[in-house]
């Protein structure tokens, strides 16, 4: 073959099924995506692996901030201490719908950027299931607490693909 002939080449010959180029957008939500599911994922083994010493070290902070009005103190909460208590009864399951939504998550941007639609399902089930799973396990107390807040990252994100889905064709 002559070494003018590239890729671009190739596809053009290809019946008008050249591989389609991934929007740049879609390209860094997707990163993204990545190296949150592998953030997750180390947070969920993490958290299944400490236990009861997340309790302690939680109880003992409490203590040490007990009484203060600083920004700390309210995530050292008492609602706080009931969600991380009723997380330690039932981390088996909540590990595992972990587990199912970073699977979830990953596939659903792979599939992504392959431009399939069914990827951006796949990824929001991947994204929701553990606040319902939470919810389920855990109780609505998660919604009294500030950690309520770190769900704007998911909904930031929710947001920005649901604005690229018109490059989602198949």
């Amino acid at each position: 073959m002559p070494a003018d002939i590239t890729n671009d080449h190739l596809d053009q010959h290809n019946n008008g099924r050249g591989k389609e180029k991934l929007p740049t957008s879609l390209n860094v939500i997707t990163i993204l995506t990545f190296i949150g599911c592998a953030i997750s994922l180390y947070s969920t083994i993490t958290n299944f692996m400490a236990g009861n010493e997340a309790l302690v070290q939680f109880e003992e902070q409490q203590q040490k901030l007990n009484g203060t009005s600083s920004w700390a103190g309210r995530f050292l909460s008492p609602e706080a201490h009931e969600m991380l208590a009723k997380s330690l009864e039932n981390k088996v399951p909540l590990c595992i719908i972990g587990l199912i939504s970073i699977a979830l998550c990953i596939y659903g941007a792979i599939e992504m950027r392959r431009l399939k639609k069914q990827g951006y399902y796949l990824w929001l089930t991947g994204e929701i299931l553990p606040y319902i799973g939470f919810v389920v396990f855990v109780g609505t107390v998660f919604f009294q607490t500030i950690y309520f807040y770190f769900m704007i990252i998911p909904l930031i994100f929710i947001i920005l693909y649901s604005l690229q889905r018109k490059h989602l064709k198949y």
